[in-house]
């Protein structure tokens, strides 16, 4: 009777443990699918910003055509920005990006008539608007990436993460050198 018992318990405690490993990995799989899912959110806000930029850029040209250079670089920037992989190097594109329209603005600004053009400043807010949909998209998936990472770096679920292949993710984070608020003066 003692060694049914024995055997009883230790049925029940595996059981446990597999009900609990299960959970565990669970876990993962909706953290994951979080990160996942916060980075296309994020990468329909990178898009929308990509898309916005080639209408700036002729409506500021048809006032600065001399500004070759400039309309250039942000022509270049943007393609890099769109061929980017990954977060690391998605925000280095980014940050060259934010770069070269801080020059696009730059130019307009010694264009009073364009600064009055009601096409420009529709744009200079949709632009705006979509830095800040970009801000917080970004906000939200470093955010997932934590939770996730979190869980898959500690004990016990990290034995499960690594038994089934959970890796760690990138943040979207800007390189030390370059972080600060991005200035975009109108």
């Amino acid at each position: 009777m003692g060694a049914l018992i024995a055997v009883g318990v230790l049925i029940l405690i595996g059981i446990v443990v597999v009900i609990v490993a299960i959970g565990m990995y669970n876990r993962l799989v909706r953290e994951r699918n979080g990160v996942d899912n916060a980075w296309a959110q994020t990468e329909v806000q990178l898009k929308r910003r990509y898309d916005l930029i080639p209408n700036l850029v002729e409506t500021v040209k048809g006032y600065a055509s001399h500004e070759r250079q400039t309309f250039e670089a942000v022509t270049a920037a943007r393609s890099a920005a769109i061929d980017a992989r990954g977060p690391a190097e998605q925000a280095k594109a980014e940050n060259a990006l934010s770069a070269a329209l801080r020059s696009v603005f730059a130019v307009a600004e010694a264009y009073p008539q364009l600064q009055a053009s009601t096409n420009f400043v529709e744009l200079q807010n949709e632009l705006s608007d979509t830095e800040n949909r970009i801000a917080y998209a970004r906000q939200y998936y470093n955010d997932a990436v934590l939770t996730y990472n979190t869980s898959a770096q500690t004990v016990p679920t990290n034995i499960i993460a690594g038994a089934f292949g959970f890796t760690v993710r990138e943040f979207f984070a800007t390189p030390e050198t370059e972080r600060g608020p991005v200035r975009v003066q109108f």
